[in-house]
């Protein structure tokens, strides 16, 4: 098992800082008897029963921080459609074309959305009267061998109590990065990917397609929280799957009140139509983890349907959480005294000195204080480890919510210090240093004929009748596709007889 390192002395620059580890979840440890303090919990993105059955629609993460290297700008990332196994086709993931995807800031903190960007989906297909994605390799998103395309249009809606005061298109018609269906298809997928990154005229930059989930931790905690047996923590178990990814990178004073009041607080929703044809909300994240482990089953969907100024229905699950009782049952680790009010700040108001705003409403959002720059070399435990440009202080992708929530939510912040975590300290995959920042998506296909050198090359348009066939590059009914690189050990499937059936249908033979 690896051991969670000890922290350096001089953790936090702020003494008082509650950091919301009820808010993003913490769940389990240990540091009890034989047992080493890293067991851990976390977000499985199915937060609530209703959308749970409705992943297109489901918010998985919200992400907001001052731009690594665009200091005057902020990013805000969020992803959609948990779990993307990444062989997952012939119909691989995409944006739902019936939902609104709003990300919300509120710029004054009196939780109500002063701007609201909204993204919205439309599907393409070419060619009906087939079942591929894809018909050969493609280098380029409008290649006319990607079948099925989807484009976007972002607006911008300036608000003033809750009425909506203007409406500006800042993106029209924009590409979406497809799945990553694999080396064949794709044979370079970073540059379909750096071709959905548009400038647009508002001085933004805008991204969405699918990318490399950028949460990790281990999830096997909600199996009793391990059952007291924490002899497999450690496992990133979102470790190759993919997410849908929008992303903005905006001029900060664009969101931002004033330079004498920078802290915005940023969530998103999902608004999807019902059967009268109206939009209605089914899906908000703002925190991490909050609504999956901090609220009750009864509370999870009506969360989900709820806008912040109301987080005030849901103060009696913060300041008398469940969790810290479940580890204390199972771990004999003593929950902390209640009411909580240590873990109300940064849940609801933000924390004094950091990130909480002027005569601030009470509200479950990410707060980020945008005049904080950004750090030369992030701490993955934030604002805990003496940085404070890291959560709570907005959220970046690097940051290890999981092991700054536990530590917090089992009392690090009232003088009961430990070092839990879930040993899983950063992601399977390195983030990009410039945006949208999130890694690559997995891709579908992983095994040795994917990875052959010259493989795409020889792939060719089987609409086309020619024979898509890593390796191949004979136009006759005997083309086999290798099923692994050891052939004689693994066996090959021969394929020629179906290929030749489909050229000579396309030419209209009868075999």
């Amino acid at each position: 098992m690896t051991a969670i390192p000890r922290r350096r002395p001089g953790l936090r620059s702020i003494a008082a800082l509650t950091c919301g580890a009820l808010a993003t979840g913490g769940l389990v440890a240990a540091g009890v008897a034989t047992l080493e303090p890293e067991a851990a919990r976390a977000s499985s993105h199915r937060e609530a029963p209703l959308i749970s059955g409705q992943p297109q629609y489901d918010n998985t993460d919200v992400y907001a921080f001052v731009s690594p290297d665009k200091a005057d700008t902020t990013t805000i990332v969020a992803n959609w459609l948990p779990f993307e196994e990444p062989a997952g086709g012939p119909n691989f993931f995409k944006f739902a074309d019936d939902a609104q995807y709003d990300v919300h800031v509120d710029s004054d903190g009196d939780a109500q959305g002063d701007l609201l960007y909204r993204w919205t989906f439309k599907d393409h297909v070419k060619n009906g009267d087939t079942f591929l994605f894809n018909t050969g390799p493609v280098t380029a998103l409008d290649d006319p061998d990607l079948n099925v395309t989807q484009t976007y249009d972002i607006d911008l809606l300036r608000l003033k109590n809750q009425h909506v005061m203007s409406t500006t298109k800042i993106a029209d018609d924009l590409p979406v990065a497809p799945s990553n269906v694999g080396k064949a298809s794709m044979p370079d997928y970073r540059d379909l990917r750096d071709q959905a990154v548009r400038e647009l005229p508002s001085g933004a930059t805008a991204f969405a397609g699918q990318a490399d989930d950028p949460f990790f931790l281990d999830l096997r905690v909600f199996d009793l929280l391990y059952g007291a047996d924490l002899s497999e923590v450690g496992r990133d178990t979102l470790s190759g799957y993919n997410v849908n990814t929008i992303a903005l990178q905006v001029p900060t004073e664009h969101i931002r009140h004033s330079e004498a009041q920078p802290v915005v607080g940023i969530w998103s929703t999902t608004q999807r139509r019902n059967a009268q044809g109206d939009f209605t909300q089914v899906s908000r994240l703002g925190m991490p983890l909050v609504n999956e482990v901090v609220l009750p089953m009864k509370d999870k969907d009506k969360f989900n349907a709820s806008a912040p100024w109301n987080d005030g229905d849901f103060l009696q699950s913060v300041t008398n959480p469940e969790l810290p009782k479940l580890i204390e049952a199972i771990y004999k680790i003593e929950a902390p005294a209640e009411p909580r009010d240590d873990l109300v700040s940064v849940f609801l108001t933000g924390v004094d000195e950091l990130n909480k705003p002027p005569h601030v409403k009470p509200a479950e959002v990410l707060r980020l204080n945008t005049a904080i720059p950004p750090a030369g070399e992030p701490k993955r435990l934030g604002v805990l480890d003496g940085d404070n440009a890291g959560f709570p202080n907005g959220r970046r992708l690097t940051d290890d919510v999981v092991d700054i929530a536990l530590q917090v939510v089992e009392g690090e912040l009232l003088g009961k210090k430990n070092d839990l975590g879930d040993a899983v300290n950063e992601n399977d995959q390195k983030f990009d240093r410039s945006f949208p920042y999130v890694a690559l998506p997995t891709a579908g296909s992983r095994g040795p004929v994917a990875k052959q050198d010259g493989a795409q090359g020889s792939g060719r348009n089987l609409i086309n009748g020619g024979a898509a066939v890593a390796g191949s590059s004979a136009d006759d009914s005997s083309t086999v596709l290798l099923a692994s690189a050891g052939a004689a050990a693994a066996g090959v499937l021969l394929v020629g007889l179906g290929l030749t059936w489909w050229r000579n249908r396309r030419r209209n033979l009868p075999y």
